[in-house]
């Protein structure tokens, strides 16, 4: 095998690691969702109109190839989980006013390529962020109001550490079939919310989302969002319709509730999910 092929290959393969470890959600017949980097893809499509003149028909296959983008991004975005029992296409049936906000926010959109084909069609690529106007548009308007440490536990299941410092929380649900969402929750053993939009500021969750989403749980740990020292919890199942939310012990979760209590990592969306 010649050099050229062998870096090749090993680009290849690098490349396919790196995808590999995207948290990548595909919507049918629409775009995707990277939930690790929040952002949303779609390609459209368009031919060119012969009943134009010839110089004016690239142009014009490119508008319709952004119409047809800006269909599928809407699409894509009707598409993602809103809570483990609702997607935003219900949230948007139910409510006027969030059909409105994000039919104008996907407007929104960047073009990052374009491409011409050899029969004269155009395909273009988009994208836009899930964090920011987006999830404004979408999250309700009021976030937060519970206070961590307002549940009850037996004895057994009272915090060992409530002096630790934590910069932020890691559930390692790997093996359990978690499906990413844009406001999951953490329960415990009896359904009480341990941690969701409940106990979030909605400044952050509209600015970095509720929760983060990773693959690998040394990547998790280093991450920006909960380093330098995370608190980690092994979920035992997961639940919802939507299989979103993420159930952990009793044990864990008056842990958390008392890590919280004197911190506000809960506050501030400092949370992230390790997902297949």
């Amino acid at each position: 095998m010649t050099l050229s092929r062998l870096i090749y290959l090993a680009l290849f393969l690098m490349l396919t690691c790196a995808l590999n470890a995207q948290v990548y959600q595909q919507i049918p017949n629409a775009g995707s969702v990277n939930w690790q980097d929040q952002v949303l893809r779609a390609t459209g499509i368009g031919s060119p109109n012969p009943k134009v003149p010839f110089a004016a028909q690239r142009a014009g296959a490119i508008r319709v190839a952004k119409l047809d983008a800006l269909r599928q991004l809407l699409e894509t975005v009707k598409g993602m989980t809103l809570t483990s029992e609702t997607t935003v296409r219900n949230a948007m049936i139910e409510n006027d006013v969030i059909e409105t906000r994000v039919s104008g926010v996907v407007k929104n959109f960047k073009s990052v390529d374009t491409r011409y084909l050899s029969d004269g069609s155009v395909e273009v690529d988009v994208e836009m962020p899930l964090s920011g106007i987006l999830l404004d548009a979408i999250l309700p308007g009021q976030l937060g109001g519970q206070t961590p440490g307002n549940l009850n536990y037996n004895v057994a299941a009272q915090p060992t550490f409530v002096n630790a410092v934590y910069t932020g929380l890691i559930i390692d649900a790997r093996g359990l079939g978690l499906r990413p969402a844009m406001a999951p929750k953490i329960i415990d053993e009896n359904g009480n919310e341990v941690y969701g939009t409940g106990y979030v500021s909605r400044d952050y969750a509209v600015q970095i989302g509720v929760v983060g989403y990773e693959k690998d749980l040394n990547r998790a740990k280093t991450n920006e969002r909960v380093t330098d020292n995370a608190f980690v919890v092994k979920a035992l199942r997961v639940d919802g319709t939507n299989q979103t939310d993420v159930v952990v012990s009793n044990a864990d979760a008056a842990n958390i509730q008392a890590a919280a209590k004197n911190l506000n990592f809960m506050e501030q969306c400092k949370v992230m999910f390790i997902l297949d």
